[in-house]
C-alpha cells in the first residue's frame, strides 16, 4: 500500500505566517511548544523566524509520525481548524456531528473547544481514517 503524504510544507509556511500564534506548531504534531509559541507571540519572534528554516525537519518528522490512509486530509482538516474553528466546521468534516452543532451554536464550545482541537486534531484526523479508510 502507498501511503499519501500526512502534512505539506506549503501548508506549513503558510500557517508560519501565523506563527506567534504557533499554528504551524500545532499542525506539526507539537501541542507543547506551539502553546508557548502562542503564549509568548513565538518567543518574542525570535522562535518564529528560527521556524523558518525548521520547517522542513518539522514536516519530515510529522510526516513519520502520521500515516495517510485514509479519505480525510490533514490539510484541509486544519485549514477549516484555523480559519473555521469556532463553527465546528472541522468536525462535520471528520463526520462528528454532535459536536459539530455543538461548537457552531456555542462558538467552538467558547472558543476552548478550539483550542482542545488545536492539541488533538492529528489524533483526530487519523482515527477518523483509521475507523473509516478510503
Amino acid at each position: 500500500m502507498t501511503h499519501r503524504h500526512s502534512h505539506s510544507l506549503s501548508l506549513g509556511y503558510v500557517l508560519w505566517l501565523f506563527g506567534f500564534t504557533g499554528a504551524h506548531r500545532f499542525y506539526y504534531g507539537r501541542p507543547i511548544s506551539g502553546t508557548i509559541w502562542f503564549c509568548t507571540l513565538g518567543l518574542l519572534g525570535v522562535g518564529w523566524l528560527l521556524d523558518l528554516f525548521l520547517m522542513p525537519s518539522l514536516c519530515r518528522s510529522a510526516r513519520q509520525r502520521y500515516l495517510h490512509d485514509g479519505a480525510r486530509s490533514f490539510d484541509l482538516s486544519w485549514v477549516l481548524l484555523t480559519f473555521l474553528g469556532a463553527l465546528g466546521i472541522h468536525r462535520f468534516y471528520l463526520g462528528k456531528w454532535v459536536s459539530g452543532l455543538l461548537y457552531l451554536l456555542s462558538g467552538g464550545v467558547f472558543g476552548l473547544g478550539v483550542l482542545y482541537d488545536y492539541w488533538t486534531l492529528n489524533e483526530q484526523v487519523s482515527i477518523a481514517n483509521r475507523d473509516r479508510p478510503t
